[in-house]
Order: C-alpha cells, then sequence, then structure tokens
C-alpha cells in the first residue's frame, strides 16, 4: 500500500534520525572496558572509534548522492538494517576482530541524517520543512547528550554488550516507524541518473587515507615517513577527485553548487567549528574520569561520566527551538556568529575554569546551545540554495566536513597531550589540558571573528544596492 504525503510526521524523521545518533555515539566512554574485556591494549581498541569514523566519513556522501535518486525509502531502510546488524554483531562478538566488523557496520549511522533531510525536503508540507531540517540537523548533538548517559548506565550494571544489545532495539524501533511513515517509493519527482562510481572511490579513498593519517599521526609522528606518505598521498587523490569532479556531468558531490555563498559559508563554519569543537569534547571526558592523582581528573566513574554529556543534549535541544521560533522573522546566516559566539564563551569557560563538575556541565550546556543554533542554521543555508535534487549530495557533504573537523580536531588535542605527557605513554600533565582548552578557545573565537565579520560585510553590500 503506497502511503501519501500527509502521513509523513516530523517526529517519525527525527526519531529515526536521533536512534541512529545515539547509535553513533557508543564506543567512546567503553574504550577502556572494551580494551579489557576484549583482551586487547587501550590504543587497539581505540580502533573502534577510528573505523567507525572512517567508514561514517566515506558513506555519508554515498548516501547523500543516492538520497537525491527515488529510492529514498529503501536506502533509509536498508543503512538502518546494515546498522542494526552490525550492533548485533558487535555485542555477540567473540574476539576484538568481530567487534571491530560490526563496529564498522555502524559507522553507517553518520549518514542517516542527510537521508533523513533529503525525505523531508520530499515529503514535508512547506509550513513543516523548515523546522522539520532544523531539528534534523542537531539530533547529532542532542544523540551524543543522550548516548553517553545511556551508555555509562548499561554498561556499568549489564557490561558493554548490553548497551549494543539496546542499540539492536532501538534501530529496530527505527526501521518500523521508517517503514509504517515514510511513503513507499519510487519517488517518481527524483531524477534517474547514473551513479558516480569514479568520484566515489576516489573521494573514499582520499578521505580514508586523510582520516588514517591524522588519526594516527600522534602515534607515528607527525614528521614521520608513514604520516607523510599518508596524508600526502589523501590530499593528491583528493586533488584528483576534484578534478574529476568538475567534469563529470552528475559527480557524487556537485562541487559547483558548494561554490555558492551560502554554502560556502555552512561548509566553513562546519570544519572550522568541528576543530574547535571537539577538541574541548575530548578534553572534558577526559578530565571528568581521570583519578584525582592527575591534579586535574575529577575521578568520576563511567557510571556518571556519561552525564556529564547531558547538558550538552540539553542545550543543543533548546537552541534549536528558538533558532525555529526565530527563522522566519531572523536570517539564519546570523545564527551562526550567535551559534560560534557560545562555544567560544564555552571554550573559554572550559579552559579558565574545570576543576570542579558544576563547571564542566554549565560548559556543557553552552556547548549544545552553541551547537544546537549553528547545527540548525547550516542546513537552512544549503537548502535554500540548491534544488531538491542536489539538496541530500550538499547536506551530506556538509556532514562528512563537521566529521572531518572533529577528526582533526580529536589528533590535534591527542598531540598536544602526548607532547605535554607524565611520562612516554602516561597521562598528560594539567599544562597539557589547559593548552589543548586554549587552542580549542582561541579557534573557536577565531571562526566566530570571521563568522561576524561576514555578516557584517554581506550586510553591508545589501545596503549598497
Amino acid at each position: 500500500m503506497r502511503r501519501d504525503t500527509e502521513s509523513v510526521q516530523p517526529i517519525a524523521l527525527i526519531y529515526t534520525a536521533l536512534s541512529s545518533s545515539i547509535v553513533a555515539s557508543l564506543g567512546m566512554l567503553l574504550v577502556p572496558t572494551i580494551a579489557r574485556e576484549l583482551d586487547v591494549a587501550v590504543s587497539t581498541a581505540q580502533w573502534t572509534l577510528t573505523i567507525n569514523l572512517l567508514v561514517g566519513a566515506v558513506v555519508t556522501p554515498v548516501m547523500g548522492r543516492l538520497s537525491d535518486g527515488p529510492h529514498k525509502k529503501r536506502l533509509l531502510i536498508a543503512s538502518l538494517l546494515i546498522i542494526m546488524a552490525g550492533s548485533a554483531l558487535a555485542a555477540s562478538a567473540p574476539n576484538f576482530a568481530v567487534f571491530l566488523a560490526g563496529r564498522a557496520m555502524q559507522g553507517l549511522t553518520y549518514g542517516i541524517v542527510p537521508v533523513t533531510i533529503a525525505i523531508a525536503r520530499r515529503y514535508l508540507p512547506p509550513d513543516r520543512l523548515a523546522g522539520g531540517i532544523s531539528s534534523l540537523s542537531v539530533t547529532v548533538a542532542t544523540g551524543l547528550g543522550l548516548g553517553y548517559p545511556l551508555t555509562g548506565l548499561l554498561a556499568s550494571d549489564f557490561g558493554f554488550r548490553t548497551a549494543f544489545w539496546f542499540a539492536v532495539v532501538f534501530i529496530a524501533s527505527a526501521v518500523a516507524v521508517a517503514w509504517w511513515t515514510i511513503p513507499d517509493g519510487p519517488d517518481d519527482q527524483a531524477p534517474r541518473r547514473p551513479f558516480d562510481v569514479r568520484g566515489a572511490a576516489l573521494f573514499g579513498a582520499g578521505l580514508a587515507a586523510l582520516l588514517i593519517g591524522i588519526s594516527q599521526g600522534p602515534d607515528w609522528g607527525w614528521a614521520s615517513v608513514p604520516s607523510t606518505l599518508t596524508i600526502g598521498g589523501a590530499v593528491v587523490v583528493l586533488a584528483i577527485w576534484v578534478v574529476v569532479s568538475l567534469r563529470t556531468p552528475h559527480a557524487m558531490v556537485n562541487l559547483r553548487v558548494i561554490r555558492r555563498p551560502d554554502v560556502l559559508l555552512a561548509n566553513g563554519a562546519a570544519i572550522g567549528l568541528g576543530i574547535a569543537m571537539y577538541m574541548g569534547l575530548s578534553i572534558i571526558s577526559l578530565v571528568a574520569q581521570a583519578p584525582e592523582s592527575t591534579g586535574f581528573g575529577l575521578a568520576v566513574p563511567v557510571l556518571w561520566a556519561g552525564f556529564v554529556m547531558l547538558p550538552l543534549s540539553v542545550g543543543s535541544f533548546a537552541s534549536n527551538r528558538v533558532v525555529r521560533a526565530l527563522s522566519r522573522r531572523v536570517s539564519l546566516t546570523m545564527f551562526l556568529p550567535i551559534g560560534a559566539s557560545a562555544l567560544t564563551v564555552a571554550a573559554f569557560a572550559m579552559w579558565l575554569a574545570h576543576n570542579h563538575l558544576w563547571e564542566l556541565m554549565a560548559g556543557q550546556f553552552l556547548f549544545g546551545v552553541g551547537i544546537g543554533t549553528t547545527y540548525a542554521a547550516m542546513p537552512g543555508l544549503i537548502a535554500r540554495s540548491v534544488v531538491t535534487e542536489e539538496l541530500g549530495s550538499a547536506v551530506s557533504f556538509n556532514q562528512v566536513l563537521r566529521t572531518l573537523g572533529g577528526a582533526l580536531g580529536s589528533a590535534l588535542s591527542g598531540a598536544v597531550l602526548t607532547a605535554h605527557a607524565v611520562s612516554p605513554g602516561g597521562p598528560p600533565t594539567e599544562t597539557g589540558i589547559r593548552l589543548a582548552l586554549a587552542i580549542s578557545a582561541i579557534g573557536c573565537a577565531a571562526v566566530c571573528v570571521a563568522l561576524t565579520a561576514n555578516l557584517i560585510s554581506g550586510g553591508a553590500r545589501e545596503s549598497a544596492r
């Protein structure tokens, strides 16, 4: 039976995207537990995060381009089923290699939000479209804030496998919601274009090499031969991808669309804020769980460590509601420097005050406000400059830049902490913690200044016309 377009409700798409975002948050708090339970080194267990990020970054633009085609519902459900199978594989894994394969399958969670945004653009009525896209865009931050405490509760009482079995149930419910609420395909209004296999292969190979080089840089050494070859090779492959894409009629990522001012602004903010923001977020998690003997740690147990991130979810949700209420009267361009200002205040607060739990949680709330404001504005800026047929591709590329910025930020913070360790392989010093937080704060401030300058210059150009 074909469901009509009125049966699509924003809450159904939000639930589906939020479910995948919560599943994406699994793993970070569990690295020490996984290392112990599966008998691997902590550095090896970190690959549970790296492989998930790698797969997510590679498949997101592919899923985004496919979501512009006629089989949106089929793509969404198939992706959710793969994520569910990966969750079951990780939950029942007899060894680390199998667990890693499950985490790789879960990497498709990063591509779910662009797919749901493309579905919203196609099926939601005009009066619900802006609010729906805005809410979908912040599910990543909201899911992170909800997933962390949930992971801590489940893992501390029932073991890490329970958290992944919960993911199976959660994703199964998302599959059911998507099946019953999204119109049956194919979408008769979507164009039928050949898929850019060559572009996907080049982009995937280049991005994978770049992320591997970034994530392993602190261990290999940034000036080492492996780092130089990996990162240099990635740059060459991505440069070839750019040339090929500009000559391909229906490229996986339409680079001509990306050059439009609103899209360029959203993408620049995505990678800039991603770098600065994730530096701060990764440090806060470390400060919360580190023992008091380090001089900076608060020794919060795993059971409660996840709740440090809960204010992030509250702040992102609340700011998203404000952006939705004001978006018809305030330009979306204005929300970017506003959100960047909140992130800057949060980053400076974390740098100067991180010795008490309430300070960390207050900083996380401000981070959430900044993330919710900027992330709500980015897809709206893209959507108003891009035709429906290109939206999935354009939004997915923005998502990739967020992911890339997060990887760069995490790697940079890791490099700073490694350079300021008590001993080789030991915990970082207070100086290292403060330096990493200072870089995060300065980075947020620099992006905020750039966005504010763009807003002022844009207003001046409008006045001159």
